[in-house]
């Protein structure tokens, strides 16, 4: 008994280690990415701005969808660790599969002549830095599960940087060159998607080509039903403006440009937040090999989940309070919200955030009909706010950010408590 307590204590240790390092790179993240999207909407002025919002929402979307792929390469390259090994074909299977579905997408938005117009107005070339980015996006992703899956925890924390870093280097040099237009823009977007090159000779190191394992079908199902999953995700986060526009159209366009604009600035640490998902994966996996592992971990979650509450309120009342006079402060006086949609938005937030994290742990445990299932409730619960609330645009809009996740975190809350069937406890699971 005293072994697994000590390697339980060592695990806590090092998953702690991790999650510091992991924190660190994220919120240096989270700080350069704001830099992009405050000053695009200053550099490009109202009208343009409302085409790279929703140029920036397909990207970021693509991205959203591509994260289950990240989780699982962790969770594949976890497991191989643990036996000493590598991973080898399903890695590689489960990346082709990422890049077709996000380049069939990008390709539809290119070749729909409904979805371009709505989307890129007048721009074509947007569609078609949507596409190159997103493919790059599906290989920044793999390698990013195979570096936290193996424990490379430095190079992982310099890549998530490195992502968003490239982008205000090359949103720097467009505003020095004088090229501040909208094409230019959602290029200095999209070069964050190529970090992964930089990176491309340690993570080769963590691969074996000729390793054989899963086939094709269940790569397949299980990285489909993930990305479906996470496209429902998307349709909450990035792709809201879309949503809201799709069944709620109309409204104070003043309004509703203002409400977007706020909205964008509260979802970006939650486009930022996979890589704690993807150190998630990996822990859950180990935590998982012991009976004592399996306790700590539901009293992890149980807590987790009170502490949500406790900061979605905190975090509602901060937005009541200060929210209007920090967007205007950020994007400038024509850009005028109120008070209560940016109480509703931040605990839309905070419970996105724990879903999220919730969720890795149904992927670590294989349970993708969960993950799907959770992420569906969230979207239909929104889209009947949007469809059937009676009120304005704003209104409907403000009470679907809050109302979906609410209800979509009881659901997660439910499944990832209830001790998996799937899950059997291992009393000597080498840690580290």
């Amino acid at each position: 008994m005293s072994a697994v307590t000590d390697e339980t204590a060592s695990l806590a240790k090092d998953t702690g280690r991790s999650a510091g390092k992991v924190g660190i790179s994220l919120l240096i993240a989270i700080a350069l990415g704001y830099v992009l999207t405050v000053l695009a909407p200053r550099l490009l002025g109202p009208v343009n701005a409302v085409t790279f919002l929703s140029f920036w929402g397909i990207l970021m979307g693509l991205g959203s969808a591509l994260s289950p792929l990240e989780q699982e390469l962790s969770r594949q390259s976890a497991v191989a660790a643990l036996d000493g090994g590598k991973v080898g074909k399903p890695a590689l299977r489960a990346l082709a599969v990422g890049v077709a579905v996000v380049a069939v997408v990008a390709v539809l938005t290119l070749v729909v002549p409904v979805l371009n117009e709505r989307l890129y107005g007048d721009h074509v070339e947007l569609g078609v830095i949507v596409l190159c980015g997103a493919i790059a996006f599906a290989c920044q992703f793999a390698a990013r599960g195979l570096l936290v899956g193996q424990q490379k925890i430095r190079l992982y924390s310099w890549l998530v940087v490195a992502e968003a870093a490239l982008r205000v280097l090359a949103l720097g040099l467009i505003v020095v060159a004088s090229l501040t237009g909208l094409v230019s823009l959602a290029i200095a977007a999209a070069v964050g998607s190529f970090a992964w090159l930089l990176f491309l000779r340690p993570v080769s190191r963590l691969l074996d080509r000729h390793q054989d394992g899963e086939g094709w079908g269940p790569v397949v199902s299980r990285i489909l039903l993930l990305m479906a999953g996470a496209g429902l995700t998307a349709s909450v986060i990035t792709g809201y403006p879309a949503l809201v526009n799709l069944l709620a159209p109309g409204g104070d366009k003043a309004a509703v440009g203002a409400l977007f604009t706020a909205l964008t600035v509260s979802r970006v640490p939650l486009l930022l937040l996979s890589p704690l998902q993807a150190l998630a994966v990996p822990t859950v996996v180990r935590l998982s090999g012991t009976t004592d592992g399996m306790h700590r971990l539901r009293r992890m979650l149980a807590v987790g989940a009170l502490g949500t509450l406790v900061l979605g309120v905190v975090g509602a009342l901060v937005g009541l309070l200060i929210g209007p006079w920090l967007v205007s402060l950020l994007y400038g006086s024509d850009f005028v919200a109120q008070g209560w949609w940016l109480a509703g938005m931040v605990w839309g937030a905070v419970l996105l955030t724990a879903m999220q994290l919730m969720t890795a742990v149904l992927v670590a445990r294989t349970q993708a009909n969960k993950v799907l299932v959770t992420w569906a409730v969230v979207a239909a619960a929104t889209s009947l706010v949007l469809l059937l609330l009676p009120g304005d645009t704003v209104l409907k809009a403000v009470v679907g950010l809050a109302a979906g996740p609410t209800v979509g975190l009881a659901v997660v809350l439910v499944f990832v408590l209830r001790r998996p069937g799937n899950v059997q406890g291992v009393p000597d699971v080498p840690v580290g």
